[in-house]
This record gives structure tokens, C-alpha cells and sequence, in this order.
């Protein structure tokens, strides 16, 4: 007897347009929102939607990665009826044998998921901020008698480019998938997360890896090529606060979206509580010196200086004098005495000489130490 759904965390990407956040640790890994890592936020959604096995895949700078998820315990997923398994990529005597997309890193671990014998697979991406019921989708999934689901969100005309964009008939039937299109008349962009029934996906993964010109990926091969053999693709809309944060840009607006109370109000409400490492600093100190407004300060952080619709992580240090606006200070970043940063963010035990001036603009910028 086999698993109901098995997840698949893909979190092996590189992370380059995150820059020096991910040169030494996977994107998936990177620090958000005061006191998360981005891939708290699936792994969250697992555990709240019932789904008991998860295979994250890794690769790029994986070991610090593989040390935080270590068992799954900080999402409730080490149970005796629960596992979350470490999938790097295949070992050979010639060594690793890289991840060459997306559908191949499935593909590489179609021995994990036979051993587990799943009906359907859900597959994940490790660079998202959201709040999701994955046990809804499955049930829309079921009742559609869909051979892949997809959930999508509506996107604004000016960021299609950056999506899959999905066109449909009968209000739910994919009838036409675009990579990334240039120009496209849809809004409906697919959010990389996906529900294949397993006999299906399995067949498709091992005619994909046969061919030679195939980029194995989900979005350039796979989906187009059920289409073309007539699969039942449904798409599963998601309404939502829903965050891509693979650059610097998209990374630091979604921390200052917390600021907003309604989008704040979302993500930590307790239907779907986002669990996290448990990080044992002190409390946040807030010297007589300091003015802090619109902002959010995380426990073990100390602020002397003046604060404004700023998101600071846990150790991290604001010096009396210093001016930090609009701008992400992660884990033991220090701003010394009279240093002013404005539209910033600055990576984990950054340090920010005194007097120093760091304004983005309109372009983001990344300290990395």
C-alpha cells in the first residue's frame, strides 16, 4: 500500500540574481521577514495540509541547507508517519550527476518516489513566500479528474515575461502554456507548484530524459508536451499574497510588504502558522536613544539609532547615530555610529563602517560581508 501525495521541494537552484546572499548558502536558505528562511514557507504548508513525506531536492551549496532542515522536527514532519528526506543528486563514480532542470531532478529520484509508491506527486519551488492549502488543490485536482493540476495567480500585463503563462477554456482547462512569452494576451501565470497523478508523471519523466534536446523543464517540455498528447491539465487559481524572491529586488519588496498591516496580517495569522528555527537571542532592546517607527525589529536585535520602515533581523546592530531607512539589516548585521542606509539590504555580519552612505534609489543594493 502505497502514499496518498508525496511532495517534492525543488531547492537546488544556484540563487546568482540573489547575489551575495547565496554565495555560500542555497537560495532557499536565505534569511526573510525578521526571523524565517524562505524555505520555512512550503515546508510550513506541508505540515498544515496534512502532507506527511517531502523529498527536498538540493544541490548548490547545500550544506548548510541540509543542517537546517536536518529531520524535518521544526515543521513537524519527523514523526513515525512522517519523513522529510535530503535528495541531493545522483552519485556516480564519476561524481555527482547535476541536476540538468527541473523535470530532471524528479527524474533522479523516480527511485524514491516508487519506494514510497504515491498516487500523486506535488512539486514545489524553494524560492517563494506564501500561505497555500495544498490538500484544496489535491481535492480539485481529484474531483476534475485532472492528470496535472497548476495553480496560478493573475500577474499585471508588464510582468508576463517573467512567468509561465497559462490560457484556458471551460473556465479551469489548460488549453495553452507559454514560457516566459514576450507578448501574451494572458494574466493567468503559473506559480510552480504542480499535482501530477504519479503513473502519468512517471511516464513522461523517463520519455523526457530519452531525448537529447529536451532542456528538461517543467515549463519549456513538460507541460507542453501533455498538451500536445491531450492530458487533462486544470489550472487550480490562487488568491493570495504570493512572492517570487529569486533577485535582490523581489527579495527586498517582500520584506517591505510586512509593513503592510493587511499583507502582515496574512502571513501571520494562525491558519497556517509559518514555524521557523527557534532562535535563542534576548529580547529586542530599543535604547533610550533610539527612534524607531514603522518598522519591524526582531528579538535580540539592538537598536540605538533611528529606524524607519525597516525590517531588522535578530543580532543585529543599529549604533546611536546611525539612520537606517526603508531597508532589510539581516542577522548580525551591524550599522555603525552615524552610518546612514537607505533602500538596502544588508547581508548576515555585514558591517557598515561609521559615516558610511548606502542609498539605493531605485535600485536595490546588496552589502554582502
Amino acid at each position: 500500500m502505497g502514499t496518498e501525495i508525496v511532495a517534492m521541494l525543488l531547492a537546488g537552484g544556484k540563487g546568482t540574481r540573489l547575489e551575495a546572499l547565496t554565495k555560500k548558502i542555497a537560495k532557499p536558505a536565505v534569511s526573510y521577514g525578521g526571523k524565517y528562511r524562505i524555505i520555512d514557507f512550503p515546508l510550513s504548508n506541508c505540515a498544515h495540509s496534512g502532507i506527511d513525506t517531502v523529498g527536498v531536492l538540493t544541490q548548490y551549496e547545500s550544506v548548510f541547507l541540509n543542517m537546517y532542515i536536518g529531520n524535518g522536527e521544526k515543521w513537524g514532519l519527523n514523526g513515525v508517519r512522517s519523513l522529510t528526506a535530503t535528495l541531493p543528486p545522483r552519485q556516480t563514480e564519476e561524481g555527482a550527476s547535476w541536476y540538468k532542470g527541473t523535470a530532471d531532478a524528479i527524474f533522479q529520484n523516480i527511485d524514491f518516489l516508487d519506494s514510497i509508491k504515491p498516487d500523486y506527486v506535488l512539486i514545489l519551488s524553494g524560492d517563494h513566500i506564501y500561505k497555500m492549502n495544498y490538500r484544496a488543490m489535491l481535492q480539485a485536482h481529484q474531483l476534475a479528474e485532472a492528470d496535472l493540476s497548476v495553480a496560478a495567480i493573475e500577474v499585471q500585463a508588464s510582468d508576463t515575461s517573467r512567468f509561465g503563462m497559462i490560457t484556458v477554456k471551460d473556465k479551469s482547462v489548460i488549453e495553452k502554456f507559454e514560457e516566459k512569452p514576450l507578448h501574451t494576451k494572458s494574466r493567468m501565470a503559473s506559480m510552480g507548484i504542480y499535482i501530477f497523478n504519479y503513473k502519468v508523471l512517471k511516464q513522461i519523466l523517463i520519455e523526457d530524459s530519452q531525448n537529447d534536446t529536451s532542456e528538461h523543464d517543467f515549463g519549456k517540455n513538460i507541460i507542453p508536451k501533455l498538451l500536445a498528447e491531450k492530458k487533462k491539465l486544470i489550472v487550480y487559481p490562487f488568491q493570495g499574497y504570493w512572492r517570487d524572491v529569486g533577485t535582490i529586488q523581489s527579495l527586498w519588496e517582500a520584506n517591505m510588504d510586512l509593513l503592510n498591516p493587511t499583507i502582515a496580517k496574512e502571513i501571520f495569522a494562525d491558519d497556517i502558522k509559518i514555524f521557523s528555527e527557534n532562535i535563542n537571542s534576548v529580547p529586542q532592546y530599543i535604547g533610550p536613544t533610539a527612534l524607531v517607527t514603522q518598522s519591524r525589529i526582531n528579538q535580540g536585535a539592538i537598536v540605538l539609532g533611528k529606524v524607519h520602515q525597516s525590517i531588522v533581523f535578530n543580532d543585529a546592530l543599529i549604533e546611536e547615530g546611525a539612520f537606517v531607512s526603508e531597508s532589510v539589516i539581516m542577522p548580525g548585521a551591524i550599522i555603525e555610529v552615524g552610518a546612514i542606509v537607505k533602500k538596502a539590504i544588508i547581508a548576515p555580519h555585514t558591517r557598515v563602517e561609521a559615516k558610511r552612505i548606502i542609498d539605493g534609489g531605485k535600485t536595490v543594493v546588496l552589502v554582502g560581508g
